[in-house]
């Protein structure tokens, strides 16, 4: 069975918007500014999920922007993430070419429940924030890999901005990375009311 995980990157003050200032975003541009060396030892993190990974899971805006970047990034990684299934949740999308990616549209929900089912391993969602909530809102997630950028913007898109219900998690590992990131990968919790109950 699948186990769905949204492995992303923040500020302290948790903005995902506009990591590599591509967007126009004011405060865009923040991943490279702030850590230095440290990107060495996140890259050799990212490529050893990448490697652990059996699908990756997309959103439209995000598949458009790894289709395009990946190649810039040679190694491992991109080696990966080009040879692993890609499923893309879309609407904009329509005929997706990056290799080995089937769009997913319609019921989205129970698509994604059912490739749950189909796949055998982890599926990783990079970017994707609207779908990342969805993915939450709709108890499908199953784990998040959260790397903190050690800055404060203030302003920007959140990572839980329009979540509608409470979800617990459990923190399952914690780690300094380099001299200024920190990881942090926490398990979504279910049925809290029946495991608290005994």
């Amino acid at each position: 069975m699948g186990k769905i995980v949204i492995s992303t990157n923040a500020t302290l003050d948790g903005v995902v918007q506009d990591p590599d200032g591509q967007e126009g975003f004011q405060y865009g541009g923040w991943f490279k500014k702030f850590v230095g060396a440290d990107l060495q030892e996140w890259d050799k993190l990212e490529t050893e999920e990448a490697l652990g990974a059996a699908a990756l899971l997309l959103g439209g805006r995000s598949y458009d922007w790894f289709a395009k970047r990946v190649t810039s990034r040679p190694g491992a990684w991109t080696d990966r993430v080009t040879q692993l299934p890609k499923y893309v949740v879309s609407t904009t999308v329509k005929d997706p070419e990056w290799n080995n990616s089937t769009l997913i549209a319609g019921d989205v929900v129970k698509q994604l429940s059912e490739l749950k089912q189909k796949v055998d391993g982890e599926i990783i969602v990079y970017g994707s924030y609207q779908l990342v909530r969805t993915l939450i809102e709709q108890d499908l997630a199953d784990e998040l890999r959260l790397f903190v950028f050690p800055v404060v913007l203030g302003t920007g898109e959140r990572l839980f901005d329009g979540i509608s219900n409470t979800t617990a998690t459990r923190l399952i590992d914690t780690r300094v990375v380099g001299e200024g990131l920190v990881f942090y990968a926490y398990e979504f919790v279910r049925d809290t009311a029946s495991t608290t109950a005994g």
